[in-house]
C-alpha cells in the first residue's frame, strides 16, 4: 500500500507480464497508450465481477425526449439487468444522445428544417474522452466542444423513421447523470487524413477543486455534480515516444505527490503548477458531499447499484419530492 506501506513504490512488473498474455498489444517496452490500458482494465475488472451471469436480451426502446427523466430511469434499470458491479457503482453514469430530423425537403412553420422528428437514446460511460481544438483553453472549453451539436450530411446521414429515408439530422450528446468517480480523458492524439499521429501540445487549465459541473448535467435528479482531483496521469514526449508520470493527491496528509518511475516525493502543488500544461492526460476526479455532521469534510458516498435496490440509483437521489411530479416511470422490481 503505497501511502501506508513502508515502501515508496511497487513494481508492476508482473502485472504488466500478466496483461500482455491476455491482451498482446500491451506486451514488450514500447510506448503504449495509457487511456487504452485504462479502458480495458475497467472493462475487464467489470466483466469479471459482473454479479449477472446470465444477460438478458433487452431491446433499445426509442424516445421522443417527452419524457426524458422517466426514460432516462428506464434505461438505468434495463442496464443493470445486464451490467452490475464496483465498476459501475463507481465510475459509471449517463449520457443522453438526441438525434433531430434536418430533412432539407421539409420546412417547419418558423422556418428550420426537418420533420420534427427526434430519437433520444441514454448511454452508459465510463469516462469523458474530450477533445482538444486551438481554441479550447480550459476543461470547460474541451467539454462544451464535446457536448456541441453536430450536422451529419452526406455519407452520413441518418434514417429518419418518420420520413423513411435517409437525411441530415443533428446529433447532440449532454451529461445526464455523473458517476461518484469521474474519469477524464483528453484527446491529445490524434491522426492526420496520411494516417500519420501526431500529438496536441496545448496547454489546459483544469480546476483542483470545486469543479462545479451543475450547468452540465441535464438531468433534474442525481447528486450535486461537485468534484475535487486527485490523480493526474501525465505523458511527456511525442506520438511515436514518451514517458508517462502521475500526480496522485494523498487522502491521508491531503498532500500531492510525483510518481516517476520508481520515484516518488512530495511536491508543493503551486511550484509543480498543476492545473495547468500540456502535459496532463487523464485527470481523476471524485465527487464531494458534505458531510452536516462536519462542515468541513468532503466525502465521496459510492451507492451499490441493483435492480432490487432502485432508491439508490443516481436518478433518485433528488432534494425534494415534488420534483418526480411530471416523472412518469413504470418499472418492473425484480429480487437480484
Amino acid at each position: 500500500h503505497l501511502w501506508l506501506g513502508k515502501s515508496n513504490s511497487y513494481c508492476p512488473e508482473e502485472f504488466k507480464s500478466s496483461i500482455g498474455r491476455f491482451a498482446p498489444q500491451f506486451e514488450g517496452y514500447e510506448q503504449q497508450d495509457a487511456q487504452e490500458l485504462l479502458a480495458y482494465l475497467l472493462d475487464g475488472i467489470h466483466e469479471d465481477l459482473n454479479r449477472v451471469l446470465i444477460k438478458p436480451y433487452i431491446e433499445d426502446k426509442d424516445c421522443d425526449g417527452s419524457n426524458d427523466e422517466g426514460d432516462a430511469i428506464i434505461a438505468w434499470s434495463n442496464y443493470l439487468k445486464r451490467n452490475k458491479s464496483i465498476i459501475v457503482d463507481l465510475f459509471q453514469g449517463q449520457l443522453r444522445n438526441t438525434m433531430t430530423c434536418r430533412n432539407n425537403k421539409v420546412i417547419q412553420a418558423d422556418g428550420t428544417h426537418g420533420c420534427g422528428h427526434k430519437n433520444v437514446k441514454f448511454d452508459p460511460f465510463m469516462y469523458l474522452s474530450l477533445p482538444i481544438s486551438d481554441t479550447s483553453n480550459t476543461l470547460d472549453d474541451c467539454l462544451s466542444l464535446f457536448c456541441e451539436e453536430e450536422t451529419l450530411k452526406g455519407d452520413n446521414q441518418w434514417y429518419c423513421t418518420k420520413c423513411k429515408t435517409h437525411v441530415d439530422a443533428t446529433k447532440k450528446i449532454d451529461l445526464w447523470m455523473l458517476p461518484p468517480i469521474l474519469i477524464i480523458h483528453l484527446k491529445r492524439f490524434k491522426f492526420g487524413v496520411t494516417g500519420h499521429r501526431s500529438k496536441i501540445e496545448r496547454p489546459i487549465c483544469y480546476p483542483l477543486s470545486d469543479w462545479n459541473l451543475s450547468t452540465r448535467k441535464k438531468s433534474e435528479g442525481g447528486v450535486f455534480p461537485l468534484y475535487d482531483l486527485y490523480a493526474i496521469s501525465h505523458h511527456r514526449g511525442t506520438a511515436s515516444g514518451g514517458h508517462y508520470t502521475a500526480h496522485a493527491k494523498n487522502r491521508f496528509d491531503r498532500k500531492w505527490y510525483d510518481f516517476n518511475d520508481s520515484q516518488c516525493r512530495k511536491v508543493d502543488k503551486e511550484k509543480e503548477k498543476l492545473g495547468f500544461g500540456s502535459s496532463a492526460y487523464c485527470l481523476f476526479y471524485n465527487r464531494v458531499e458534505r458531510n452536516h455532521n462536519a462542515a468541513q469534510e468532503r466525502t465521496t458516498t459510492i451507492r451499490r447499484q441493483s435492480i432490487s435496490r432502485p432508491e439508490l440509483w443516481p436518478h433518485l437521489q433528488r432534494d425534494a419530492v415534488k420534483q418526480w411530479a411530471s416523472t412518469r416511470v413504470d418499472l418492473d422490481y425484480t429480487v437480484d
